[in-house]
């Protein structure tokens, strides 16, 4: 056991707390740009719990191991994964993400993938990492993927097409049926990003949303990476690949001669159980009609701040599809900075020319009375209104 130095202690936590004082704080309600937030309870404690635990070598940790298996389950189940399906625990999107093209890289010995315009910047990362070709679609007048300019990207050449079920930019979904039924006619890997849209679509269907099958009930989707850490209600950072074949991790798999396992997959070598408990933990509390409550909670609140944001004179980029609004400005940076020097916290698009709010679960219809004010006179202030 550690003794500890009292004083020092003291001295070490003083500073940390000075230093996270200067902090935005997600429980304080006035991040809007986020698709981050505040975890629940119980997953805090499950944190805490699981601190020194290590799932880079599993028969160290057999229990925790046990909880990242029925973690995965619960995710298959949401995903609508096949028998043969394996999942893999990442950090995030981005590891998801990168992982995901790894594994179509290796299959296929190609090298371009086929994305949308509005694809998340880690694909700018994967082709630096892997000498691989971005080849971008244009999107619709709806910020969706376009079919016909899709179908004249793919070559033999491709090695994968990226779809978004909720894009970062503005929660949109692209034409993912379409797009699994043309992968899977061309034999081309077709992976997911639904690091946002996979704890949302689900329980906005059951909602009777009007909203595309995105999952592995699709034949032509290959992988899909969803994150706890965003509408999964986790602790950062978890997320998850779920993988139609598990015979094709082998293709990125490499002998562990120092650990217990023969064989890792994946990027990662040590890995914090900590975060998988936390997750299991919140899904099995919160369980499908938790999260669903959860979404319907969120859409409401969408509602309301698109009614208010029109009220002032302010216009909406598009119709939300779900819990993202993007506001249309000409000065997006400067309401930014204005708005952060008062308090409040909201993402820039440039490329769109707004500003993208998020309304997670911690945002209330009481919270975005109390920043439309806010907004409305920093908007006066640079002349967007």
């Amino acid at each position: 056991m550690v003794s500890l130095d009292k004083k020092k202690q003291q001295k070490i936590y003083k500073e940390l707390t000075s230093l996270q004082q200067r902090d935005f704080c997600f429980s304080s309600g006035h991040i809007l740009g986020s698709m981050c937030t505040v975890p629940h309870p119980i997953a805090r404690e499950a944190y805490i719990q699981f601190l020194e635990t290590n799932l880079g070598d599993p028969e160290l940790c057999p229990g925790t191991k046990e909880i990242e298996s029925r973690f995965i389950a619960f995710i298959s189940k949401l995903l609508n994964a096949p028998p043969t399906s394996i999942g893999q625990i990442v950090s995030g999107g981005t590891e998801g993400n990168i992982t995901a093209m790894w594994i179509a890289k290796q299959l296929s010995g190609k090298r371009e993938i086929v994305l949308p315009e509005s694809a998340h910047f880690s694909f700018q990362k994967i082709a630096s990492l892997m000498d691989m070709k971005l080849v971008e679609v244009p999107l619709t007048k709806d910020y969706r993927m376009d079919i016909p300019s899709l179908k004249k990207k793919l070559k033999n050449t491709t090695a994968a097409v990226v779809g978004l079920a909720g894009s970062t930019e503005l929660g949109t979904i692209d034409p993912i049926p379409e797009i699994s039924e043309l992968c899977n006619d061309e034999h081309v890997f077709f992976h997911v990003d639904a690091a946002f849209g996979g704890f949302v679509i689900p329980f906005l269907k059951d909602l009777d949303y009007m909203v595309p099958d995105f999952d592995f009930s699709l034949e032509g989707v290959s992988s899909i990476s969803i994150d706890s850490h965003k509408m999964g209600y986790a602790a950062i950072p978890l997320g998850t690949l779920m993988i139609r074949n598990k015979q094709w991790l082998e293709h990125i798999s490499v002998e562990s001669p120092y650990i217990s396992s023969e064989k890792q997959a994946g990027i990662l070598g040590t890995r914090s159980g900590a975060p998988i408990a936390a997750a299991y933990a919140v899904a099995e509390y919160l369980g499908w009609d938790g999260y669903k409550n959860m979404v319907r909670s969120c859409m409401e609140v969408t509602g309301h701040t698109e009614k208010k944001i029109k009220e002032i004179g302010l216009t909406l980029v598009t119709k939300p599809t779900m819990n993202v609004l993007g506001v249309k400005l000409k000065k997006p940076g400067s309401v930014v900075k204005r708005l952060s020097s008062r308090g409040w916290r909201v993402n820039k698009v440039e490329r769109l020319s707004c500003i993208r709010l998020v309304l997670m679960p911690q945002i209330t219809k009481q919270i975005i009375d109390e920043f439309i004010p806010v907004l409305q006179k920093t908007c006066t202030e640079v002349g967007e209104l």
